[in-house]
């Protein structure tokens, strides 16, 4: 019984270290989702696009960490575009929650070679909050009042397509965190993370129905040095403007490449304005014994068809 409470707390505080003040970065952005992994995609597609996100972690263990996020992204004018985020996660007596507001700007360099580059800057505001509601007050005396700390914050990125690739590089959380509420021996202050997003988005010919995408996702932390890499596997099959998708998702930590932390299928549909998809994760370590795993539901719409007639709104 030790082991297993040992196990899950050391988990927590791992999971708590990698997600403070950011969306914890899943298999969510596969859903065609990818704005909330990057600023520079805000306002690509013609239309208002409204994604909703839940993400339940380690189903079976008590205050795993769950998440939920809004997001939204639309056109500005014919080459711009704004973004807006909301988020809410909560990990064990540990709570987060914050906002991101985007602007991007999309330069065309070749209209008919399909040939984007984009830019984007973010400005975040996020509360950190260390909740005592459920503490035992015999063994945490010392402890008087909930800990809250406030932080703004910038994102930039920056993003590159060439018809069917696509490579975006981002920094997240570039100003160090406010210590002030908390004790800085212990707390990291510098929360900057790094990633890169790549893909190609295949198709035999044009016209052709079956389209083949493979991805990689790269994440590093600056404080400890840190980093996980996803390699993704994604399937679409189009119905004129309606599409399915099937697809696999790996995520290991980058100097343990063969030990997965976790394997995931994903599955979606988008029909008409309406988006859905789902991805559940196989986590690949002790903590498996004791859990069912991660679910990851995305529900979406689209919203006001055909804002923008702009090559790189697609």
């Amino acid at each position: 019984m030790k082991r297993i409470i040992y196990l899950c707390l050391l988990m927590g505080l791992l999971s708590a270290r990698g997600q403070e003040l950011t969306i914890p970065q899943l298999s969510q952005y596969l859903s065609d989702n990818p704005f909330l992994m990057s600023p520079s995609y805000a306002g690509i597609g013609n239309y208002v696009k409204v994604r909703m996100n839940g993400l339940t972690q380690w189903v079976g263990v008590e205050d795993a960490p769950d998440t939920q996020s809004l997001s939204a992204d639309v056109r500005l004018g014919n080459r711009s575009g704004i973004g807006l985020v909301l988020y809410n996660d909560a990990n064990g007596q540990t709570k987060q929650r914050g906002g991101k507001v985007s602007f991007a700007h999309h330069l065309i360099i070749d209209r008919h070679e399909d040939n984007f580059f984009s830019f984007a800057l973010s400005f975040n505001m996020n509360q950190f909050r260390i909740d005592i509601e459920n503490f035992d007050p015999n063994n945490d005396q010392a402890i008087v009042d909930d800990r809250a700390s406030n932080n703004p914050n910038f994102d930039v990125g920056i993003l590159y397509r060439k018809r069917g690739f696509y490579m975006s590089l981002n920094a997240g959380n570039i100003l160090n965190k406010n210590l002030k509420s908390f004790n800085p021996i212990y707390e990291p202050n510098t929360l900057r993370n790094y990633s890169l997003y790549a893909g190609y988005k295949y198709r035999k010919h044009p016209r052709d129905r079956f389209e083949l995408e493979p991805s990689i996702f790269f994440q590093y932390f600056e404080n400890d040095g840190r980093s996980v890499t996803d390699v993704n596997i994604k399937f679409r099959w189009y119905d004129f403007l309606d599409y399915y998708y099937a697809g696999f998702t790996y995520r290991f930590l980058n100097d343990q490449p063969g030990s997965p932390l976790y394997i995931a299928p994903i599955i979606g549909l988008k029909k008409g304005d309406f988006y859905f998809g789902y991805s559940y994760q196989l986590i690949m370590n002790e903590i498996l014994g004791y859990s069912s795993g991660t679910h990851v539901l995305t529900l979406g719409i689209d919203l006001f068809q055909g804002i923008s007639n702009c090559t790189c709104t697609y």
